[in-house]
């Protein structure tokens, strides 16, 4: 599998709502000795633990449909994207968002599962330096 700076190396990634990104992500950290990774403008926060990964997402960007039935999605880092979505597809996934490749260096395509759970499968295809799309790293926010 390919390397990205812009997500964390795990394989399976939860996304987990809130209303305040920055207010739960700061919470995780003290609480259950999480630590920032990357913040995404005031809408995404990365965190990490050990070897494994959650992103803190706000919860007023998750669709009200999947918001009536849940305030989490799984991210799944895979191989190859298209091949994961012919599969997902075939299956009887149903599709929220074909295999799209963003400026970020991931190429994903979002399903939701025969229980309406949201699952977005992404594949590396660049490393991209985070700081080319508006991220930062936690490193470099504690340096300045």
């Amino acid at each position: 599998m390919r390397s990205n700076r812009s997500i964390p190396p795990s394989q399976v990634i939860p996304e987990l709502a809130y209303p305040d990104v920055a207010a739960a992500s700061d919470w995780l950290c003290k609480a259950f000795g999480f630590s920032p990774r990357l913040t995404i403008a005031n809408h995404r926060v990365q965190l990490t633990y050990g070897a494994g990964a959650v992103i803190v997402v706000d919860g007023d960007a998750v669709d009200a449909e999947a918001a009536a039935r849940a305030t989490h999605s799984v991210l799944v880092r895979v191989d190859d994207a298209d091949a994961h979505y012919e599969r997902a597809r075939a299956a009887g996934a149903r599709i929220a968002s074909p295999p799209t490749t963003y400026p970020f260096g991931e190429r994903q395509y979002t399903a939701h599962d025969l229980c309406g759970h949201r699952w977005t499968f992404s594949e590396s295809v660049a490393d991209v330096d985070p700081r080319d799309w508006g991220g930062t790293l936690a490193s470099e926010a504690d340096a300045s």
